[in-house]
């Protein structure tokens, strides 16, 4: 039974962080849905991003002053400027830009263009050498080709469309966007500009995750460095809605969708959302974390042609096989790298010379012996042996 519960109890430590990975997925996508019914009714975008990150400040900081009030590293302005950047690319152009891509075009297209963001998070890692890309290992070619192939994927689903595949829910969607509550659907000017928006938000997005990492190197508090981050985005967000939006009245909000875009929006995808990445990303990478989006745009594609009555087209599900084989590559790729570092952390056994056994030090702590915490040296004694007095015994005598 200890052997079986022990194995379960590996195995959940290892599926963590794809959980956490794909929980978020699914947050993400319930983000996109309700952010696009939201602002189809007129919300202001820019305001949206204030209001979600005002939600995010107030959910995350009580948890941060309390929880790590003895663990908080010391604030120096390096971090600080950090802190500055980080609320400058994700709340403010990542999200802005983000909503004004979506307001363009769908969820699911702005899903697809996002699904750039491995890429780029791969290539700027490589960049800032966070990863090595040794072309003579198998598993770094797992990672390149794996990216290479979400990429193409996304850009399936952008470029080709083909025929319209018809699901028993769709057409439920369908017949009740018939009767008036379909959106009409963007022209193509306004396609090409939230494109090029999607695009440099997508790039913004990576940058985030580069200094995140960077980041919380040194300022390991987590918690705080999200509630740093929402309230640094918030205040920043302010700025820009006060040059941007003109009219008192964009800030008026009620108990209604866009309430309830903000409060999701907040509390999932920023406040929850900014610290699970973190904690995955400390131990897996920034390109671990990235490579589990383009997830959301097979969920966002389901959930939008059930609920916004988008339709599904069989470029879109071609695109989707390619998207799921490229993640599983860079994620077998990242799984065996994994287990290079591990089989690298291993401890060198040390042989006790006496009797002639082998003893691992690591085994013996995981039996519960501790062991003192310095280096251990085979001292050897040479010298007279000294032998056990020699008794006579007299011998029987023969009869």
């Amino acid at each position: 039974m200890e052997g079986k519960a022990g194995s379960w109890g590996d195995f959940m430590r290892r599926a963590r962080p794809y959980i956490a990975m794909v929980s978020l997925q699914f947050g993400y996508a319930g983000m996109n849905i309700i952010t696009k019914v939201s602002l189809n009714r007129g919300m202001s975008h820019y305001v949206l991003v204030v209001y979600r990150h005002a939600f995010a400040t107030a959910v995350i900081a009580p948890f941060a002053l309390i929880l790590e009030r003895k663990v908080r590293p010391k604030m120096t302005f390096a971090v600080f400027m950090q802190i500055f950047v980080l609320g400058l690319l994700g709340p403010v152009i990542d999200q802005n830009l983000y909503y004004a891509g979506l307001k363009f075009t769908s969820p699911t297209f702005s899903c697809a263009m996002s699904n750039m963001l491995p890429a780029m998070t791969f290539v700027m890692a490589v960049l800032s050498r966070m990863e090595k890309v040794d072309m003579k290992k198998v598993r770094c070619v797992a990672k390149v080709v794996g990216t290479v192939v979400t990429v193409g994927g996304a850009m399936l689903m952008t470029l080709y469309k083909g025929n319209v595949l018809n699901f028993p829910w769709s057409a439920h969607a369908h017949g009740h966007a018939a009767n008036g509550s379909e959106v009409p659907e963007p022209t193509d000017k306004d396609w090409a500009k939230g494109s090029i928006f999607l695009i440099i938000a997508t790039l913004a997005w990576a940058s985030f995750f580069i200094l995140q990492a960077v980041t919380l190197k040194r300022y390991a508090a987590h918690l705080s460095l999200t509630a740093l981050v929402v309230f640094m985005g918030t205040l920043q967000s302010i700025a820009v809605t006060f040059v941007m939006e003109h009219r008192a009245n964009v800030w008026s909000i009620g108990w209604d969708m866009n309430l309830l875009a903000a409060a999701y929006a907040g509390i999932v995808s920023s406040s929850i959302a900014y610290y699970v990445q973190g904690l995955v990303m400390k131990k897996r990478g920034p390109v671990f974390v990235t490579a589990f989006s383009p997830l959301m745009m097979i969920i966002v594609a389901i959930m939008g042609s059930f609920i916004l009555a988008e339709k599904i087209y069989l470029g879109g599900v071609l695109g989707a096989v390619l998207i799921v084989a490229g993640l599983y590559s860079v994620l077998w790729g990242k799984h065996k790298e994994l287990q290079e570092k591990e089989a690298e952390e291993i401890p060198e056994p040390v042989k006790d010379h006496q009797n002639g056994h082998t003893h691992d030090l690591e085994a013996a702590h995981n039996n519960g012996l501790e062991l003192p915490n310095h280096d251990f040296s085979v001292v050897t004694v040479t010298g007279p042996i000294i032998q056990p007095p020699m008794v006579a015994v007299e011998a029987p005598r023969p009869n």
